[in-house]
């Protein structure tokens, strides 16, 4: 099949790991791919033939007449957008070309506007999400044919992620916290620097860390917190790393405290790399994380919950190492690239020959 991606995003994060891994994966499986994008930190990661597009807006008109002639001179067959911003100009843009669009949700999301209906249920003609949770929830609106979404776990490249992990990097502390994601306010980060304190204060003498990667806005703010509640000197942001891997890999504990999340990729990384997970209950986590079996779960803002499975894991090295072993064991079953491939092609076919 000829399928088009596109992605406006302008950094790069866990929806466009998705995207690259996607389009690269369905072309080492003998389909034509390509990219549209905005931003070259985005752009620069794809090997598959791309095209930058300014895509200023949902209304871009002349995003939507160079996306036009795209579709129709590469005989595009399937379009997945995979940000809001995409999701209107590919609908109109595939309308008049008579191409199927089928967007690509990785967000647990309440939908309620006229005009959301368009975006997600009107326009495409059918929905990838990552969640059993996150098809529930769009279900709920009556907007949506169950057969028309189709839930797909995240596939991860372990190869990749095998070969790059072995770059050098130090452990920052002796038993380290990490978190990576945009630094945003959904990603919960205040919540995990407060429960941290806490933890801190209960265990005065631990030799422990907190680890952020990422970048992002809201980045002081969070500084600022760590400064007010005393414990500056451990709370370290690393910025943007190309390769997460060689410091993820070094985490003791992988902490994914956001206040709504699909099923992070992110996440998923962690545990392959014998993390053991702590997740807020997000979106689909309860699909990858049974509680006490191979990772914890917690409510958003319940910062005793979570200092206390720090000190839990902390205090009990044998029992964090069981959960970790078990989390790892989860994604290499669950969790794998060829699977992934196999239902996006199958689904796309599905969709071109019933698009509507």
């Amino acid at each position: 099949m000829k399928i088009l991606f596109m992605n406006s995003a302008r950094t790069w994060g866990g929806t466009e790991k998705w995207t690259r891994m996607a389009a690269e994966s369905l072309k080492n499986a003998g389909h034509y791919t390509i990219l549209v994008y905005r931003r070259d930190v985005v752009g620069k990661n794809f090997t598959i033939p791309k095209f930058r597009l300014p895509i200023a807006s949902h209304i871009d008109l002349y995003t939507l007449y160079k996306l036009v002639q795209l579709i129709r001179k590469e005989k595009i067959e399937i379009i997945i957008p995979t940000k809001r911003k995409d999701y209107f100009l590919a609908g109109i843009a595939g309308r008049i070309t008579k191409t199927p669009v089928i967007v690509r949700l990785g967000a647990d999301r309440r939908l309620h506007w006229p005009w959301q209906r368009l975006m997600y249920s009107s326009l495409p003609a059918g929905l990838i999400v990552n969640a059993e949770k996150i098809k529930d929830t769009l279900l709920q609106t009556g907007w949506f044919r169950k057969e028309r979404i189709k839930v797909i776990y995240n596939g991860l490249d372990t190869e990749e992620i095998d070969r790059l992990k072995h770059d050098p990097a130090e452990k920052p502390y002796p038993f380290t916290i990490g978190a990576l994601g945009r630094i945003t306010r959904n990603k919960g980060f205040d919540y995990l620097i407060r429960s941290f304190a806490l933890f801190l204060r209960q265990n005065p003498h631990a030799d422990a860390g907190l680890v952020i990667m990422g970048e992002g806005a809201d980045q002081p703010e969070f500084e600022a917190l760590a400064s007010k509640l005393g414990i500056a000197h451990r709370v370290r942001f690393t910025g943007f790393i190309a390769n997460p891997y060689p410091m993820l890999q070094k985490y003791d504990i992988f902490t994914m405290t956001s206040t709504n999340e699909g099923l992070s990729n992110a996440l998923l990384e962690a545990m392959y790399l014998d993390c053991a997970p702590v997740s807020t209950i997000a979106g689909g986590v309860r699909e990858v994380i049974d509680e006490s079996s191979n990772g914890f779960l917690v409510d958003y803002g319940n910062e005793e919950r979570l200092a206390s499975i720090i000190e839990k894991l902390y205090c009990n090295e044998n029992e964090r190492k069981i959960i970790s072993c078990r989390a790892k064991e989860t994604v290499v079953r669950q969790f794998t690239v060829p699977v992934m491939t196999e239902s996006i092609a199958a689904f796309c076919k599905e969709i071109a020959k019933n698009p509507l």
